[in-house]
């Protein structure tokens, strides 16, 4: 028994977050690769994840970072909350109120983040809300930066963060500070503070409405430059009505 948890060895604490481990996530994107009937190459090609990646994720070798398993999830049809629901959880069509008691999301741990996702049970979510605690701690290379398509939302809960961008732009939060930015650039959570931090994300699919708001100022633009017609020129008109009376 532990003195401190109450438990017997290799036991959870009750209160303890369910986990989807690498081995059962990897079971399940095998099993919906091959509802399909697609070879690892196919699923890479509609995905753009690799072979590699994908083989070694399957047989819970890897832990996928969210670009990936995200893309995976689009190529397979795969609702999210169907790949991190707990162990014998169907998810189910947004009808009313979810509730995700505290400590009861499924956490699934990334290359830098350990995700617990809430609201797991509604298919179909608008919106993919997380509690995230960041556990890189710098950034090693260009493979470090996620893109997906949205936007995406972060509010520290407890200690400090840095958000790196690919275009070299770095944002520092700390406890209380949020950030909201374009998901589509190439970003990375680091963890700055003595202790991991823990965040609250949310990150959204892209919808039309975004689209056509990206795309208005772009429009505008367009529209100041294009050069406006030239009135037409009576006197042109004139000299082909003398013109045809002196034919007649």
């Amino acid at each position: 028994m532990n003195p401190h948890t109450g438990t017997k060895p290799g036991t959870k604490p009750k209160d303890e977050a369910p986990t989807l481990d690498r081995t059962t996530f990897g079971h399940r994107l095998r099993t919906a690769r091959k509802r399909f009937g697609w070879t690892l190459a196919q699923l890479a090609e509609r995905s753009g994840v690799s072979i590699t990646t994908i083989s070694r994720a399957e047989r819970g070798q890897l832990a996928l970072g969210y670009e990936n398993f995200t893309a995976l999830g689009r190529a397979l049809e795969m609702d999210m909350n169907a790949m991190f629901a707990g162990a014998g959880v169907k998810p189910e069509q947004l009808g009313g109120p979810v509730v995700t008691r505290a400590g009861k999301g499924v956490v699934y741990r990334g290359l830098s983040i350990a995700y617990e996702f809430l609201g797991t049970t509604a298919a179909g979510k608008q919106m993919s809300p997380i509690v995230g605690t960041v556990h890189a701690r710098r950034i090693h290379g260009p493979e470090d930066f996620v893109r997906h398509s949205g936007e995406e939302f972060a509010y520290v809960l407890s200690g400090e963060i840095e958000v790196h961008f690919d275009n070299g732009k770095v944002v520092r939060l700390a406890r209380g500070d949020s950030l909201y930015f374009d998901s589509r650039i190439g970003h990375a959570y680091v963890s700055v503070s003595r202790q991991l931090a823990k965040i609250v994300g949310m990150t959204t699919t892209q919808s039309g409405h975004m689209t056509s708001a990206r795309e208005a100022p772009a429009s505008r633009l367009a529209g100041k430059a294009r050069p406006q017609p030239e009135p037409k020129s009576r006197p042109a008109a004139t000299t082909k009505k003398i013109a045809r009376g002196r034919a007649g």
